[in-house]
């Protein structure tokens, strides 16, 4: 069988991974929070883990791996999207426009890691879905002396765990020093955290002991690893970012709740993106979802391929050299496959170099050797492991806003004749103005009217304009 060894958080060594049982090997990732498109960054968890689920099931058995990875339904940034679009004079109470959001959210997820080639879970909890399970755990932690109530919230007690900070390797004091935290008034602890809180009528709400409100962030994932994967389970992992203090906090809680396990055995991080070198964020204007990417004409196997050049647990950086590069090398490659059938299985080089910590740059140096060599049959199978399909060309992913476009050019035309009897040209000219705040120049004449993409376009004022 095939050795695996993974950068264990928790050892601060490369461990050999040996699972709790063979036959029923456990994950768990920390999925996203959905308020809003995913940006470049969000997605790296789910390559990295997509790549990690795949060598899982191909040495012990995709029938003996459960891959669960969150969706979190429940959160500040979701409920002011909803009164955004309740103030914008969207119909329904708040509480819907909560669900619809996340619901169309989650959709957009699914949809833009599947054009990266990520396989779905086994399991995709929403955290609204485990709610008792949440409250029963935050009342077990105040029946052993974890967590207190104060104003109607529940807070966990971080100096009632004395390995609190093992995995972030902190202690308490440097955790406070270093940390931004919420300090009210009624906390005894300026770390302790939030495991219930309450919440207004119009918001989404839950009946507990501690009167309506919502679960804190942390508990949720504690809750729905513990239902979907039990008190121990293999490997968690998750963008560094979430070490301290959510993964943290996880361990805190599930220990504190069941004091005979270990939680997790291994933990992985992956570390964060860059784009062209720099950090990337909104003041920069660097700042991109996958939407945009793939809207914009990138395919989605390129910006997987540009992921895996770089190890998960070094910063990436994207930039636009390597995504010409990436799609460059991919073509070649489904060229020199075209009508190949796979090997049986992929070459013991590019399993050892999976297997070895998700070497994926090793693996995509195999992959060179194998393409100048000429070996198809090797280069197929490793394409198909990778998740990459050598059956697809590899063409730009710009149909979904061609095919928006073309719906409103026609719209436009419609008013536009319309218009042309009434002379009441206001809903062409708002329309037009739309458009041109999505990014797209608007040109009508005799002729008729055409649309055409003048820069960066905004995907999300494209969707908007096609509700």
């Amino acid at each position: 069988m095939t050795e695996i060894r993974l950068s264990n958080t928790r050892t601060r060594k490369k461990d050999v991974f040996t699972p709790i049982d063979a036959q029923n090997v456990r994950m768990y990732v920390c999925g996203p929070t959905v308020y809003d498109r995913a940006h470049l960054g969000n997605a790296r968890p789910v390559v990295v883990f997509d790549v990690l689920n795949r060598l899982l099931r191909h040495v012990y058995g995709a029938e003996h791996v459960t891959y669960v990875r969150n969706f979190t339904d429940v959160d500040d940034k979701i409920n002011a999207a909803a009164v955004a679009r309740k103030q914008a004079g969207a119909p329904g109470t708040l509480e819907e426009l909560v669900q619809q959001r996340s619901d169309e959210t989650i959709g957009w997820f699914l949809k833009d890691m599947g054009a990266l080639g990520a396989l779905e879970p086994d399991h995709a909890p929403r955290a609204t879905a485990y709610i008792p399970q949440m409250v029963t755990m935050t009342q077990e932690l105040i029946t052993r002396g974890h967590a207190y109530e104060a104003e109607g919230h529940v807070l966990f007690a971080v100096e009632s765990y004395k390995d609190y900070g093992k995995l972030s390797g902190r202690s308490i004091d440097d955790m406070i020093a270093g940390a931004r935290v919420e300090v009210a008034p009624y906390k005894r602890n300026p770390m302790d955290f939030v495991l219930w809180k309450p919440s207004t009528d119009e918001l989404p709400g839950w009946d507990s002991p501690w009167g309506r409100g919502r679960p804190g962030w942390h508990i949720e994932c504690s809750a729905m690893s513990y239902e979907l994967l039990g008190e121990t389970f293999d490997i968690h992992g998750g963008g560094n970012d979430l070490q301290f203090p959510h993964h943290e906090n996880e361990i805190a809680q599930s220990c504190c709740v069941h004091p005979e396990s270990k939680f997790a055995n291994y933990w992985l991080h992956n570390e964060m993106l860059q784009v062209e070198g720099k950090k990337m964020s909104k003041s920069l204007g660097n700042f991109f979802t996958v939407r945009d990417l793939l809207d914009q004409g990138v395919p989605g196997e390129v910006i997987r391929f540009v992921f895996l050049q770089t190890h998960y647990g070094k910063p990436m950086d994207w930039t636009d050299e390597k995504a010409k590069h990436a799609e460059a090398t991919l073509r070649k490659w489904k060229g020199l496959v075209a009508g190949i059938e796979p090997a049986p299985s992929p070459a013991p080089e590019l399993l050892a170099a999976i297997a070895d910590d998700l070497n994926t740059a090793g693996a995509i140096a195999v992959m060179h050797r194998q393409a100048k060599d000429g070996a198809g049959a090797a280069l197929r199978a490793s394409l198909d492991f990778l998740g990459f399909d050598p059956s697809v060309a590899v063409e730009p992913v710009t149909s979904a806003v061609s095919d928006r476009l073309e719906h409103l050019r026609d719209r436009l035309e419609t008013l536009r004749s319309n218009a042309m009897a009434t002379k009441d040209f206001s809903e062409v000219d708002r329309l037009k103005a739309a458009l041109v705040e999505a990014g797209f120049e608007v040109r009508i004449s005799k002729k008729g009217v055409e649309v055409l993409a003048s820069g960066q376009i905004d995907t999300s004022k494209l969707d908007a304009l096609c509700e």
